[in-house]
């Protein structure tokens, strides 16, 4: 199921066939080679104060740092297109320190890409756990709610995402989507056009608000 016009991405090995207009329109990324670009939203620093309250002496300094490594060489390994050797990175990351949200969301990327949707719904929880305030994990969990036929939970999902983030025109677009799937056409009347007024030449946001304002 894509969100608007469904194209193919062929990435390394297995991981083929990646709807892109799925996962652009709620990720906000470049995804041309299956490319990953984080940002600095997960950085420790940014970790939740129940995350800081983790019993003592279960993760050391060096393997958070050991971790932050693994997750690092993984971005780069996914921007390159070398999925199957970035969600080893992840892996090895998260064996170091579970809390590490750009592994989690990272490899959850790649589940989603690979339409293992319930592994890829664990690690966007997971990540939206420790970052409750940032858009992306939320956007992410609902394209993969979307894409195993879960819209009440993906509904749910980007109520909260345009909460955080009124101003995120991916958000507003999905919401769109998903009422619309729901049968909900005033609340996806009003999201497309939200979505259009954030981002005028968002064409799918156009033809959902023309499809639900009639």
């Amino acid at each position: 199921m894509a969100v608007t016009d469904c194209n193919a991405l062929p990435c390394a090995s297995r991981f083929t066939a990646v709807p892109i207009a799925l996962l652009a329109i709620v990720l906000t990324l470049p995804l041309g080679g299956c490319s990953f670009d984080l940002g600095s939203w997960g950085s420790d620093r940014e970790k939740p104060q129940a995350v800081e309250q983790k019993p003592t002496g279960t993760i050391s300094g060096q393997s958070v740092s050991d971790a932050q490594g693994h997750a690092a060489r993984g971005l780069a390994l996914a921007k390159s297109g070398k999925t199957e050797e970035a969600l080893a990175e992840f892996d090895r990351a998260l064996a170091l320190d579970p809390y590490n949200v750009p592994a989690l969301y990272g490899r959850g990327l790649i589940y989603q890409a690979d339409k293992q949707h319930e592994h890829a719904i664990a690690d966007f929880t997971a990540a939206n756990g420790l970052t409750p305030q940032q858009v992306e994990p939320l956007l992410a969990r609902a394209t993969s709610y979307l894409a195993i036929d879960r819209a009440k939970e993906a509904a749910s999902d980007l109520d909260e995402a345009v909460q955080a983030d009124p101003n995120s025109a991916q958000a507003w677009s999905a919401r769109g989507v998903t009422y619309e799937r729901l049968g909900d056409k005033a609340k996806a009347f009003t999201s497309y056009g939200r979505a259009l007024a954030l981002r005028p030449k968002d064409e799918a946001a156009r033809s959902g608000l023309a499809r639900t304002g009639g």
